[in-house]
């Protein structure tokens, strides 16, 4: 199955450069970034946008907070091949300056699309950005590690909003609140359907 899933990735890949998305960025960047990792994940970690290593690699999470990630998969015993990770805008923004909203809502089609040939179990956002796409009224410093169901047209996610691992890199204390809510996260991702809307 994870194949068939992997073509239908790259195939919308081809098509977000052939409808010339965020014309823009796409002159600035070196490459599209559209995301890495298995096609069949039960958890999908989604990012804001690419930055310099990521823009450089083609890779999402490469650099130090990519290191972080990988910590946190250790962690939880995952490794990247267990997950799939992208950002909702898959060109690098100049000067990794935050997204814009308009570019957020163009690539938001793709990142659906995304999600439903991936269809995981849980969705993890990453930063306050990533995580206010999803849940409007987001405080991270309230809502990170809670799980929240999430409608969008026929299909249903659940979504756990963390922390972004950079902010961990600057900031000891918030190492261990990421590693802790990613660990409860993932173990909400392997429980029987039945209950998968409870945290505990």
């Amino acid at each position: 199955m994870s194949h068939q899933q992997q073509s239908q990735l790259d195939a919308l890949k081809d098509e977000i450069i052939a409808q010339g998305v965020c014309p823009e960025l796409a002159a600035s960047a070196t490459q599209l970034v559209i995301g890495d990792g298995n096609p069949n994940a039960d958890i999908v970690f989604i990012g804001e946008a690419p930055g310099k290593n990521e823009d450089e690699q083609g890779l999402p999470f490469v650099g130090a907070a990519g290191r972080f990630l990988n910590e946190m998969l250790a962690a939880a015993k995952l490794d990247r091949s267990d997950v799939y990770i992208t950002n909702i805008v898959k060109y690098r923004p100049p000067n990794n300056r935050d997204p814009e909203l308009e570019e957020k809502r163009v690539f938001w089609p793709y990142l659906m699309r995304q999600l439903e040939i991936i269809q995981p179990r849980v969705v993890i956002t990453l930063g306050r950005h990533s995580g206010a796409a999803f849940i409007p009224d987001l405080v991270i410093s309230r809502d990170h590690g809670h799980a929240r169901k999430v409608k969008f047209h026929e299909s249903e996610w659940l979504v756990i909003p963390l922390y972004h691992p950079a902010a961990a890199l600057y900031n000891g204390s918030m190492r261990q609140v990421l590693i802790d809510d990613f660990i409860a996260a993932a173990k909400v991702a392997t429980l029987p359907l039945s209950s998968s809307g409870q945290l505990s």
